[in-house]
C-alpha cells in the first residue's frame, strides 16, 4: 500500500485512493464543486488543485490524482492559494448577484468557498451571459445562469437515478446543462439534486422563498411513508415544518430520500383532525359533530363496555408507532378480546418466526448479493431507497437481477422469468438460465414483495418461497439472503409487539371485517387504518372508533374520531423492513387538540377500568422492551431465524401477481392530502392519481 506525506503528515493508503479521500483521512479540507464521493470523478471544476512535489510544475487536481509511493503533497502553498483564487475567479465571471434572493443562500459551497478561497476583486468587465431556464418537474426549480457545469446533477441522474435525463449541451462559454429535449426527470429521487448542487443553480420549487436556514429549528428524525426507515432531519419554524432533508445513514438510505419523503409535508398541514368528532342522529341524518375529549371518550367506553368482549375487535395501520400499538394491544388484553391484526392489507405471512417477515440481509447487503431474485415486488415504487441500492449493485457489479412478477419499468436491467406461483415451482425445478446463477451464488438474495402475499393462496405463496429458499440455500453461514420487503412504516414494529389474532379464537384481519359486516363484531377500534374503504366493508350497525390524524378513508366511517399526532409531532419508535427500531423524534407540537396516540389509549384504558402499567413514555418503553426486548437496542438488527417450510398451507391459484401500488406518490394519508404529491402524481402519469389532492 503506498505511503504518501499531505502537509508534512505521512500516512499510508489503499491501492486506488485519490489525493483528496487521503487528505480527508487526516481531516485536512480542499475546496472542491464537482467531487462527490458516492458520484463518479469528472475533475472539471479545478476548485481542488493541490501542490504534488518532484511531481507536475503546475497544480493537479487532487480528486483526479491517485496517491503514489512517496508522493509529497501541499495544500496551503503559495502556488495553490494563487490557482484556487484564479479558479474562483473564472466561476464567478458569469455567475449574477443573486444571493439576497437566492435559496441556497446560507449554506451555499460557492458562498463559503468564495470567502474563504476567493480574491476580493476580479479583472472582468465584460458582460454576464445569462442561460434559460430549464423545466424539469414540480420538484427542482431552476435558475441555470447561476450553474457552474459542476456536472454533480448529471452524474447523479446518470448513475444513481437510472434516468439519462440532463447532460452538457454546446461547447466553450455556451455551454449549459439541460434536458436534450425538454422533459421533466423520470426519477423518485429528484428532490437530491438539491443537495448535491453546490450554487443555486438546482432549487427545492416547493420551498422556494419560504424560510432561510438560520431561521429553522432543526430535529434529526426518520421517514414513515414507506418501510424504509430513510433518517431525515426536519426544518420547523415556529409550529410548522418547512421542509424535510436527508440524514447520513449508510446502512438504510446513505445521504438519499425519496422525492415522497421530501416534498409531501406539505400534507401535513391538510385535511388535518385537529379536534374529537362524534356522530349524533340515526340513519341518514347522523353526523359527525365537533366535541370534547370527555364527551369522545366517554362514548367509546359506554360502547367498548355495553358489547361481549368477543364482540370488539382492533386494527392497527400503516403509519402507527411501537408504543401506541403496545398501549392498544394491553386494552385489548384488559377487554378479553382476542380479535386483532395489524395486516390491514390482507398479507398472509407466517409470523411464527421473526426471519419470516423482515429484510433479513439488511439493505445495505443489497451491494454484497451476486444474484437476485425479485418476487412479487415493484421495488421502484415499494420502497425506492431499496430499488437505488439494487442499481448501485448492478453499476458496481453487474449483479444479475431476475424477476418473477408484474412485469415493471425499473432502471437497471431484469430478467422476466414469469408472474405466477407456478413459475416460481419452475424455477425451483429449473437447472440453467438464471437458476443455475442463483444456486451457484456465493450470497444468493430474494426480495419479496407484498403482492405476493396479499391473495387469497398468500400462505401458500409463503410456504413455496420458504421451500425456494430451502432449495437454493439462501440461508446459510453469515448469510440470510430470505428478504421480505415491506410497504407500511407501522407493519413490522406491529408484528414484533404480536399484535395478532391472540389464541385460536382470535379473528384476523379478513375474519374481522367479515364479522362486522355480519354483525358478529359490533364495535371496531380503527387505529391509524386508512388503506381502504372501511364503511363498505363492515355494517352499518357496526360502531366504528377512528383514531388517526388525517381525515382519510379511516375517518369518513367513523362514529367517533380521536384526533392523534402525526410522525412529526411526536417521541416514537418505529421498526423498518430490515427489523432495525428506529425513533422518530417530535420537532412540532401536535395541532389543535391532538393527543399522542399512546395518551388517548391510556386515557381510554382508564375510562373502561384497566389500568395501564405506565404514566408517561419511559415508563411504557420500559415496559414495552421487558416484554419484548427486540426494541431494546436501538439502530440495530437483531438476526432471527427462517422458520422451516409448512406441511400444508393451502392450495396455490394461477392468478398472477400483481403489484397494488400504481400511484408511488399518493400511498397513505399524509402524501394523498398533499398537493405538491398531487402534482407529482398528475405530471408523471401514475395510475390512480388523485388531481383533488389540493383541495
Amino acid at each position: 500500500m503506498p505511503k504518501l506525506t499531505i502537509d508534512g503528515i505521512e500516512l499510508e493508503v489503499e491501492p486506488g485512493t485519490s489525493i483528496i479521500q487521503a487528505a480527508e483521512m487526516l481531516g485536512i479540507e480542499i475546496p472542491r464543486f464537482c467531487y462527490h464521493d458516492r458520484l463518479s470523478v469528472a475533475a472539471n471544476c479545478r476548485m481542488c488543485l493541490v501542490e504534488v512535489k518532484g511531481g507536475p510544475p503546475k497544480p493537479v487536481a487532487s480528486c483526479a490524482m491517485a496517491c503514489g509511493e512517496g508522493m509529497e503533497v501541499v495544500t496551503n502553498s503559495d502556488m495553490v492559494h494563487k490557482a484556487r483564487k484564479g479558479v474562483m475567479e473564472f466561476l464567478l465571471i458569469n455567475h449574477p448577484l443573486d444571493c439576497p434572493i437566492c435559496d441556497q443562500g446560507g449554506e451555499c459551497d460557492l458562498q463559503d468557498q468564495a470567502m474563504a478561497y476567493g480574491y476580493d476583486r476580479t479583472r472582468y468587465r465584460e458582460t454576464k451571459r445569462s442561460v434559460k431556464d430549464k423545466e424539469i418537474g414540480p420538484i427542482v426549480k431552476t435558475v441555470m445562469t447561476r450553474c457552474i457545469q459542476c456536472t454533480r446533477c448529471i452524474r447523479f441522474c446518470s448513475e444513481i437515478g437510472g434516468t439519462d435525463d440532463l447532460g452538457l449541451i454546446n461547447r466553450g462559454e455556451d455551454v449549459e446543462v439541460g434536458p436534450f429535449i425538454e422533459k421533466n426527470l423520470a426519477t423518485e429521487l429528484s428532490g437530491n439534486l438539491v443537495d448535491l448542487c453546490p450554487v443555486g443553480a438546482l432549487t427545492a420549487k416547493p420551498y422556494a422563498f419560504t424560510a432561510r436556514p438560520w431561521e429553522l429549528r432543526k430535529t434529526e428524525s426518520i421517514d414513515v411513508l414507506d418501510a424504509v426507515g430513510s433518517n431525515i432531519r426536519i426544518d420547523v419554524r415556529g409550529n410548522e415544518v418547512m421542509r424535510v432533508l436527508p440524514r447520513l445513514h449508510e446502512d438504510v438510505n446513505e445521504e438519499w430520500i425519496s422525492d415522497k419523503t421530501r416534498h409531501a409535508i406539505d400534507g401535513l398541514k391538510k385535511r388535518r383532525l385537529d379536534r374529537p368528532y362524534l356522530k349524533s342522529g340515526k340513519g341518514k341524518d347522523a353526523k359527525l359533530a365537533e366535541c370534547t375529549w370527555d364527551e369522545a371518550l366517554k362514548a367509546v367506553a359506554e360502547r367498548l363496555t355495553g358489547v361481549k368482549p368477543t364482540e370488539i375487535a382492533a386494527l392497527a395501520g400503516d403509519l402507527v408507532d411501537a408504543e401506541s400499538v403496545y398501549a392498544l394491544k394491553l386494552l385489548m388484553g384488559g377487554l378479553k378480546s382476542p380479535h386483532m391484526d395489524c395486516r390491514v392489507d390482507g398479507a398472509l405471512i407466517d409470523t411464527s418466526s421473526r426471519g419470516n417477515y423482515i429484510f433479513n440481509s439488511g439493505i445495505a447487503a443489497i451491494e454484497d448479493a451476486d444474484a437476485i431474485l425479485l418476487v412479487g415486488v415493484d421495488p421502484r415504487k415499494d420502497a425506492a431507497m431499496v430499488n437505488a441500492r439494487l442499481r448501485k449493485a448492478f453499476v458496481n457489479k453487474q449483479v444479475k437481477i431476475a424477476l418473477i412478477g408484474e412485469p415493471v419499468d425499473l432502471n437497471y436491467p431484469v430478467e422476466t422469468l414469469g408472474d405466477t406461483p407456478q413459475d416460481v415451482e419452475a424455477f425451483i425445478a429449473a437447472k440453467d438460465g438464471f437458476a443455475k446463477i442463483f444456486r451457484d451464488a456465493k450470497k444468493p438474495m430474494m426480495i419479496v414483495g407484498m403482492a405476493a402475499f396479499q391473495r387469497d393462496d398468500g400462505a401458500a405463496v409463503f410456504a413455496l418461497l420458504q421451500q425456494l429458499a430451502e432449495s437454493f440455500a439462501l440461508v446459510r453461514e453469515g448469510w440470510n439472503g430470505f428478504n421480505v420487503l415491506h410497504q407500511a412504516a407501522g407493519r413490522v414494529g406491529a408484528l414484533d409487539l404480536g399484535f395478532l389474532p391472540q389464541g385460536k379464537d382470535g379473528k384476523d384481519f379478513h375474519a374481522i371485517l367479515d364479522g362486522a359486516r355480519k354483525g358478529a363484531i359490533k364495535a371496531l377500534f380503527l387505529h391509524g387504518v386508512d388503506c381502504f374503504d372501511v364503511r363498505q366493508m363492515v355494517g352499518k350497525d357496526c360502531f366504528v372508533v377512528y383514531q388517526g390524524h388525517h381525515g382519510d378513508a379511516g375517518a369518513h366511517a367513523a362514529d367517533v374520531i380521536l384526533p392523534a399526532a402525526a410522525y412529526t409531532e411526536k417521541d416514537a419508535y418505529y421498526v423498518n423492513t430490515e427489523g432495525r427500531v428506529q425513533m422518530a423524534r417530535k420537532a412540532v407540537a401536535p395541532l389543535g387538540d391532538a393527543r399522542e396516540d399512546w395518551k388517548i389509549i391510556r386515557a381510554l384504558g382508564r375510562l373502561v377500568g384497566i389500568e395501564m402499567p405506565f404514566n408517561d413514555l419511559s415508563e411504557l418503553r420500559t415496559a414495552m422492551v421487558k416484554e419484548y426486548p427486540v426494541f431494546g437496542a436501538l439502530d440495530v438488527v437483531c438476526p432471527a431465524p427462517v422458520s422451516k417450510p409448512a406441511a400444508k398451507s393451502g392450495v396455490l391459484g394461477d392468478q398472477a401477481f400483481v403489484n397494488l401500488i400504481g400511484n408511488f406518490y399518493q400511498t397513505d394519508p399524509i402524501s394523498r392530502a398533499s398537493a405538491i404529491m398531487a402534482e407529482c402524481a398528475t405530471t408523471y402519469g401514475q395510475d390512480g392519481a388523485l388531481e383533488d389532492a389540493a383541495e
